[in-house]
Parts: structure tokens; C-alpha cells; sequence
């Protein structure tokens, strides 16, 4: 199993969907909420991310928004 880092914030529906998303495929992950840890804000940005959510994985990369098409693969 991939393991899967989630970094999201208060009040963003796309991280709201995509933690739905996880949790209904039973995919456990490590979240990160930038509000209340804003140490990661600066990684994120030197990442090139500008937005939320970002999850990362070991194994498949980095999916940036709510995106079902890509997070498909991570049920698999």
C-alpha cells in the first residue's frame, strides 16, 4: 500500500471531497492541515503547489486538487 499524505485546509470543499474519497475506498492516510501547521505552507510552495489539497504518495506521485480520475488508482 502506497503510503499517502494529504496536506489540506479549513473550509476547502476540495479537501472535504477528497478525504470522502479515501475514507469510502478505506485508504488510510496522514493529513495535514496547513491552518493549524502553517510550518508546511513554505514546502508546499517551494513544491510548486499553490493550492489545496495535495497528496502525495510513495509510490504514484502527487495529485493536486480533487481529482477522482487520478485517485482511482490509489483503490486499486
Amino acid at each position: 500500500m502506497n503510503n499517502i499524505t494529504l496536506y489540506t485546509k479549513n473550509n476547502c470543499p476540495q479537501c472535504k471531497m477528497t478525504k470522502r474519497f479515501l475514507n469510502d475506498k478505506h485508504l488510510s492516510y496522514n493529513e495535514i492541515n496547513i491552518d493549524s501547521q502553517p510550518q508546511y505552507i513554505d514546502w508546499l510552495k517551494e513544491q510548486g503547489h499553490r493550492t489545496v489539497p495535495v497528496l502525495t504518495t510513495e509510490g504514484l506521485g502527487t495529485i493536486v486538487g480533487f481529482r477522482p480520475d487520478k485517485l482511482r488508482t490509489l483503490a486499486v
